[in-house]
């Protein structure tokens, strides 16, 4: 009974759409109206708000560490391990994807999962954002360095800790964040995929 709440409300928290937030705040258009239609930071940041943007990345990652992190810090006290902070990770994973306040459009979870592997354990958020950071420096493609950071999150995982609860979760997580890069993909292939830092309209185009 205990899991289903900490996954319920591990959900409940993703939900809450940063993008569509923080856009409304400041008068910008809705995320899911330009580009590639993605509610995240990338497309945010093709507002040409680099704010709204750096705040949308913020508040996704913060979701995904914080439903981590409250499931592994009260957890124990109701008698609740390991699974119960699985649960909560790929709860609030889905709920980014899947907002239930936002029927149901959401974005990608790339940031939010940042944060969830960032609460599981730092130097394996660390490790995997640096796997980030590096192919989307050398690419500029966002969805590409998304790609490669979720392949390579379940390698260092299990590298670092063996198999455990907690790895089925991740492995879930990586294998939904290629689900829903699948449309880039298809662009990576094609030659048509935007890169970080395109304005609106020219991501518009590429689409």
């Amino acid at each position: 009974m205990y899991n289903l709440l900490v996954a319920v409300a591990a959900y409940l928290i993703g939900s809450v759409s940063f993008a569509v937030i923080v856009s409304a705040v400041m008068g910008l258009d809705d995320p899911r109206s330009y580009g590639s239609g993605n509610p995240g930071a990338t497309n945010v940041l093709r507002s040409g708000n680099k704010k709204a943007a750096i705040l949308t990345l913020i508040g996704d990652a913060f979701k995904g560490w914080l439903a981590v992190w409250l499931a592994a810090y009260f957890g124990p006290r109701f008698g609740l391990g390991e699974t119960a902070v699985a649960l909560a990770a790929i709860a609030v994973f889905l709920g980014h994807l899947y907002p239930i306040f936002f029927r149901f459009q959401g974005g990608k979870g790339v940031a939010t999962a940042a944060g969830v592997l960032i609460a599981v354990n730092p130097l394996l958020g660390a490790l995997t954002l640096l796997t980030w950071l590096i192919v989307a420096f050398f690419t500029r493609y966002s969805s590409l360095a998304a790609l490669a950071a979720a392949v390579f999150a379940p390698l260092f995982d299990v590298f670092m800790f063996g198999p455990h609860v907690m790895a089925l979760a991740i492995l879930a997580m990586s294998v939904l964040l290629f689900w829903r890069h699948r449309a880039n993909i298809a662009k990576l292939m094609n030659g048509t995929e935007s890169r970080i830092g395109d304005k609106k309209k020219a991501a518009a185009a590429s689409k």
